[in-house]
């Protein structure tokens, strides 16, 4: 399905199902928010391949994935805080900058994959994740928990473990969730953590 949306470049990974918070203060991206709000429309968050979350207009890297606005406030004028969900992975066909410096992108949404239980060989992950959650709280994951889903482990993991941002953008390219779990345990072995 293809889709014209706004890009919001970052120096983060949203993952499908990602809770990322957000204060929005530039008024391009000001806009953008009143918009999304009005129209209950997404935007695309990508991580920045060049340049900077403020300023000119930054490169995003091609690979995405959509954000729905959750839950908000404008605690003065010219300040938003935002909740914002992942929705659905994109790969940008073409984008351009509005007069403001906003980004738009004509972008084709993949299909999510299909529920996988998570197999007996990355049990332990889930279980660290479980350790993660008790520690951090609920309130910092999406609902309801799925802790014997393939994919949703996989996506958890890779927004709270202390990975690079380029490694975290590779697992999102990855539509694969066996092969997420598989470089997450492979990281973790890297790290001497006992997985």
């Amino acid at each position: 399905m293809q889709l014209e949306i706004p890009i919001f470049p970052l120096r983060t990974v949203l993952f499908p199902d990602g809770l990322l918070p957000l204060k929005i203060f530039e008024q391009r991206y000001l806009d953008m928010t009143k918009v999304c709000i009005r129209d209950a429309s997404p935007f695309g968050v990508c991580l920045l391949r060049e340049g900077t979350e403020v300023g000119a207009p930054a490169v995003p890297l091609p690979v995405g994935c959509t954000a729905l606005i959750q839950d908000w406030e404008m605690p003065h004028l010219g300040l938003f805080h935002l909740v914002c969900r992942g929705g659905s992975v994109f790969r940008i066909a073409e984008h351009w900058s509005t007069r403001s410096g906003l980004i738009y992108g004509s972008v084709e949404l993949s299909d999510a994959p299909p529920p996988q239980l998570l197999p007996a060989a990355h049990q332990q992950l889930a279980n660290l994740l479980q350790k993660i959650i008790d520690k951090v709280g609920l309130d910092h994951f999406p609902a309801p928990i799925r802790l014997q889903d393939s994919d949703w482990v996989a996506c958890r993991l890779a927004e709270v473990l202390p990975l690079e941002p380029e490694f975290k953008q590779q697992m999102l390219e990855s539509r694969d969730p066996q092969a997420r779990l598989e470089q997450l345990k492979a990281f973790l072995k890297s790290r001497s953590v006992a997985v």
